[in-house]
């Protein structure tokens, strides 16, 4: 009596169109996030354009007029400081001149 193979061959070629399909799915799947990935990015890059661009070149010229008024004010700073040590060097020496006097 040979042996009836016609279920164990059924069996085989019912996995031979599932692994076609599970490959099938994850091509889809693949390509799927591929394209999900290009929009993102598309996404991302417009809203870059749009909102953060200009306000990044706001912050820069603030950031601009902030150095520029920091480096007036620290002009300044010297100035008024080489003023008062020049004016208390002048009065130490009034002061020692009246001592000596």
């Amino acid at each position: 009596m040979a042996p009836d193979l016609s279920t164990t061959n059924a069996l085989l070629g019912i996995m031979a169109v599932v692994s076609v399909l599970e490959a099938l799915a994850l091509i889809a799947l693949i390509v799927g996030g591929f394209l999900f990935y290009r929009r993102l990015t598309q996404a991302i890059a417009g809203i870059e354009a749009r909102h953060i661009a200009p306000v990044s070149s706001r912050v820069n010229a603030i950031l601009d007029d902030v150095r520029g008024v920091s480096t007036v004010v620290r002009g300044a700073t010297e100035s008024a400081d080489s003023s008062v040590r020049s004016g208390l060097t002048w009065l130490l020496k009034q002061v020692r001149h009246v001592i000596r006097a």
